[in-house]
This record gives structure tokens, C-alpha cells and sequence, in this order.
């Protein structure tokens, strides 16, 4: 890996133009201004960039285009797996040769492979790809969980450095970090369960809120491991509003709406998707009212 991750990763949102194009020079002021906002790292064409909805050509441009928008030093993450072994290989091959520094490996969805399919399948990747893997289980996406078990056992294979932790299941999370190789770390896939997630032994998130308060969590964070745990408690509850208004309704709906109302649009999602409900929004400009926007727009627009 050529730099490292980080405790505040970005899940990024990718930008659509009015004809529902990708709007490349968007993503790369977003890209920079995430970066200006405390993320150590970024996900490109996650859940949260609308992966299933991106083009094999889509997705390697904008490798290439948040690349050159960050330069060498910020860590970046391809979301290049899908439930198709070969086509993650391919894809997350071209990713390196397109200077990502690690891979998002999804639990494969839809076709539902049991535990012994799913360690083949990361096995099979870690042995294909020259990058480092970081898992990623969410089974209120994927259908499937990856067991404890299985991820302990994935712990041991080198190039596999972590996971994106999206069960919600703190006991389970809790023996993936007593049982697994001292360098594997866990993130925190789901906002709110970030600093719980700290108190066991992980080391940071993958957010979708850092797209607005980066800051802000990176301060809640580093509070925490300083040892201020009222501190680290007080911003946990401060930025709970505005992290559940984020999923009122389907993820990055919220979000890209939000980015719309604090002066930094990306246009709307793709569908099956489709642009935020009146109530939903209602929640969201609520919170946004309340809360301090640490994005900075001004800069970028």
C-alpha cells in the first residue's frame, strides 16, 4: 500500500450532471474538498457512489480523475468487487494499474454463496490483486452476513488488512478484534456505531457523514483516543441527529440532497434510485439548520 488509510474514510458520493452523466470535474472538486475536510482516505464507487449504477469505463475514469484531484498522498479506495469473482478480479486489477491503493471487498449480494463460498472468493481476489483488501460486510444490503468466523479466518491472509464493519452486531465485532491478526483493522461501516465500535478496539469509519462534518468526527475520534472519553461522547451525541437524518430514506439520497441544500450539488441519484421524498426532506433540512457544515464550499464552487 503506497500510503495509509486512515481512521476517517470518505464512502463518496459521485456526481451527475443534469443529463445523468457522470460530472468528472465535480468529482474532482469534491474529492479535493473531502480531503480539505479532515477524510484520510476515500472510497471511490462504493455504495455510497452508486456502484451498481456505474459503467466498467465510468468507474476506471474516475479512478483516474480522483487520483489526479488528490495527488499521491491520499489513500484511495476502489469499490471494484460485486458478486461476480472474476469480474472483481478484472476490475480491481485495473484499479492498481490506475494508482488505487486497496480495494473494498463487498460481501458478494444476490446469489447468496455460504461461508466456505465467501472465503474463496476474498482468498481468490487477495491471491489475483496486487493491492490490500479491505472486507466489507452489510448484510442489510447483501442479504448475506460474513461470519466472525470467516472474517478471522480472512485476517490471516496477508494482503487482507481490515473490514468495514455494517452488521451492527457489537459482540460479534468484538471477537473479530480479540481473534484476528494484532495488524487487521475493523472500521465502522454505519456512522452511529462509530464511537461504540472505538470502545471495543476498532480503529475508525467509513462514513458517509464525513462528506459534511469530516471534522467533526475526526475530532471525535482522536478525543477518544486521547483518552476524553466525556468529550468524545458529547460529539458522538451532537452529531447523531444529522448521521440519522443522512439515512432517513435509501443512502446517498439523503446525502446528495444535503450536498444540494449546504451550496455543494452533485445532482441526483440514478435510479432505481430517485430524488428525495418531501418528508425526508423536511428531516434533513432540519438537521442541517442545527448543524455546523465543515465541507468547504465556498472554496470549490
Amino acid at each position: 500500500m503506497a500510503v495509509e488509510i486512515g481512521r476517517v474514510v470518505t464512502a463518496m458520493a459521485t456526481p451527475f450532471d443534469d443529463a445523468g452523466a457522470v460530472d468528472y470535474q465535480r468529482a474532482r472538486q469534491l474529492a479535493s474538498a473531502l480531503v480539505a475536510s479532515r477524510s484520510d482516505a476515500l472510497v471511490v464507487t462504493g455504495t455510497t457512489g452508486e456502484s451498481p449504477t456505474l459503467t466498467i469505463d465510468e468507474k476506471l475514469t474516475l479512478y483516474r480523475e480522483v487520483r489526479a484531484a488528490v495527488g499521491p498522498s491520499v489513500a484511495l479506495i476502489a469499490g471494484s468487487t460485486n458478486y461476480n469473482t472474476a469480474e472483481s478480479i478484472e476490475l480491481s486489477r485495473e484499479a492498481a494499474h490506475l494508482g488505487m491503493d486497496a480495494i473494498l471487498g463487498t460481501v458478494p449480494y444476490y446469489n447468496k454463496p455460504p461461508q466456505a463460498g465467501l472465503y474463496q472468493h476474498f482468498k481468490a481476489l487477495a491471491d489475483a490483486v496486487p493491492l490490500p483488501i479491505m472486507l466489507y460486510n452489510v448484510p442489510t444490503r447483501t442479504v448475506t452476513n460474513m461470519s466472525m468466523e470467516t472474517t478471522i479466518r480472512l485476517s490471516e491472509i496477508d494482503n487482507i488488512i481490515g473490514i468495514k464493519e455494517a452488521s451492527g452486531n457489537l459482540d460479534a465485532i468484538s471477537k473479530i478484534i480479540a481473534a484476528s491478526r494484532p495488524e487487521f483493522r475493523v472500521w465502522s461501516g454505519d456512522d452511529p456505531m462509530t464511537l461504540p465500535i472505538l470502545a471495543i478496539g476498532g480503529y475508525g469509519v467509513v462514513s458517509v457523514a464525513s462528506h459534511l462534518v469530516g471534522k467533526q468526527i475526526g475530532e471525535m475520534i482522536q478525543r477518544f483516543l486521547c483518552g476524553e472519553n466525556g468529550d468524545a461522547a458529547a460529539l458522538h451525541r451532537n452529531l447523531l441527529p444529522l448521521v440519522n437524518a443522512l439515512f432517513v430514506t435509501t443512502s446517498p439520497i439523503p446525502l446528495k440532497y444535503a450536498l444540494g441544500r449546504v451550496g455543494f450539488p452533485v445532482g441526483v441519484c440514478r435510479l432505481p434510485l430517485v430524488e428525495i421524498d418531501p418528508a425526508s426532506a423536511a428531516i434533513v433540512d432540519t438537521e442541517l439548520m442545527k448543524a455546523q457544515i465543515d465541507l468547504p464550499v465556498g472554496a470549490v464552487v
